[in-house]
């Protein structure tokens, strides 16, 4: 028997995983380049400006309190000028509400009464910015003062190498948040699987793309499940419950697509953001996808899941303020959705990209980096959107 012929060099397969390797290489060469492997990315300190701000007090009552000796003491650089990590504004946090009379004010951590906020950010087609938001919004959240939990559901893991773990080589087998909902033995708890980051209060659970396994399994389950609680909709649920006290918010950047993942997220969801670029195209891909998520989320409804949410609001990305069609696009929708779309759109902006360019989000890098009118636009953008988001979770909690 003649031995079976070797591929030929032009063999699909063996270009993709040629190409797949060489860019693999050449990425990790790029990451080491940046990060040595002694390093681990870290964030940039504040300045007292923009501390202030962030704790929501004035810039000269924080000077007082630092010429005072009251509160963490920060690195001070020529001038005088204070600088201060992420940790030391927690802690300016901490001490001003302890030295604070009446309800807790400067740490917004939830109470006892006032649940786990999940929010899902979620669109079928690709592009609309829906990693950015994700990205952006945790961040934003953990700079705020709240316990956030990221959760990257996208195989494709750029929310997990924006933060410093390249899905290849530092996310293995059921490290991912497969590893808390698979079907068989291996199941682990979530809290075992959960990594910290850079930024004090926000912690992931990373992605790679062993996140297909469940996309896999979940059809082979249901054709043996008999008991309601084995359901693919409550697995998420539960793991998130296993871990719920530790946190205030969760945000789950879902994949671009309508599979169990995201089916799964939308289930244990407490809120929705849907990502959308006002141009015609992604306007009628997200009509496809509100049509099959309605039908989809239907039968899961039927079978007893939860399809109650505190919010959902469709979110403008790339926006371009002086582009006449896309003007026209969002007045569409507001006139077409009213209120369910965010007041504030998020701009297209080169500050945002170009950071993306070295792993950094917007939050992370300092405006001298940038044009500096170019950067500030963002930013405020970036805040306006945020905020926006951030007084919706304030309002599923009652608080004013």
């Amino acid at each position: 028997m003649n031995a079976p012929a070797a591929p030929a060099p032009n063999a699909i397969h063996e270009l993709v995983g040629a190409h797949a390797r060489k860019l693999s290489a050449r990425l990790q060469a790029h990451r080491l380049q940046l990060f040595p492997p002694s390093a681990k990315k870290t964030l940039r300190k504040f300045s007292s400006t923009e501390t202030a701000k962030l704790v929501g007090i004035n810039d000269g009552y924080l000077r007082r309190l630092s010429l005072e000796g009251k509160g963490p003491a920060v690195d001070t650089g020529p001038g005088g000028r204070r600088s201060y990590t992420i940790q030391d504004i927690q802690a300016l946090r901490a001490y001003l509400d302890a030295n604070s009379k009446g309800e807790r004010k400067y740490l917004p951590w939830r109470s006892a009464s006032e649940h786990l906020q999940v929010i899902t950010v979620v669109n079928f087609k690709g592009g609309s910015g829906k990693t950015t938001t994700a990205a952006h919004l945790a961040q934003y959240l953990a700079l705020r003062g709240y316990r956030v939990l990221a959760i990257d559901l996208d195989p494709q893991a750029s929310l997990s190498a924006l933060h410093g773990y390249q899905p290849e080589f530092d996310v293995g087998e059921n490290e991912t948040l497969y590893g808390a909902i698979r079907y068989d033995d291996q199941r682990r708890d979530l809290k075992d699987i959960i990594r910290k980051t850079y930024f004090a209060n926000l912690d992931i659970v990373p992605a790679n793309l062993e996140l297909m396994e469940f996309e896999h399994e979940t059809p082979k389950a249901l054709m043996g499940v008999g008991q309601p609680r084995d359901m693919f909709f409550t697995r998420m649920d539960a793991a998130l419950a296993s871990v719920a006290d530790n946190y205030d918010v969760v945000v789950v950047d879902c994949p671009p697509q309508l599979g169990f993942l995201t089916m799964s997220a939308m289930c244990s969801a407490t809120a929705v953001l849907v990502t959308v670029h006002p141009q015609m195209l992604d306007v009628m891909s997200m009509c496809q996808f509100l049509i099959m998520t309605s039908d989809l989320l239907r039968v899961v409804a039927n079978a007893g899941g939860n399809m109650g949410y505190d919010w959902m609001r469709y979110l403008i990305t790339r926006y371009e303020p002086g582009d006449g069609p896309q003007n026209q696009m969002v007045s569409f929708m507001r006139s077409m959705f009213g209120d369910h779309v965010l007041n504030f759109p998020m701009v297209k902006s080169t500050a945002i990209s170009d950071a993306g360019i070295t792993k950094q989000s917007l939050y992370e890098v300092t405006k001298d980096q940038f044009n500096r009118a170019t950067y500030e636009r963002a930013l405020e953008a970036l805040d306006n959107v945020n905020g926006e988001i951030e007084q919706l979770i304030r309002s599923a909690w009652g608080r004013a």
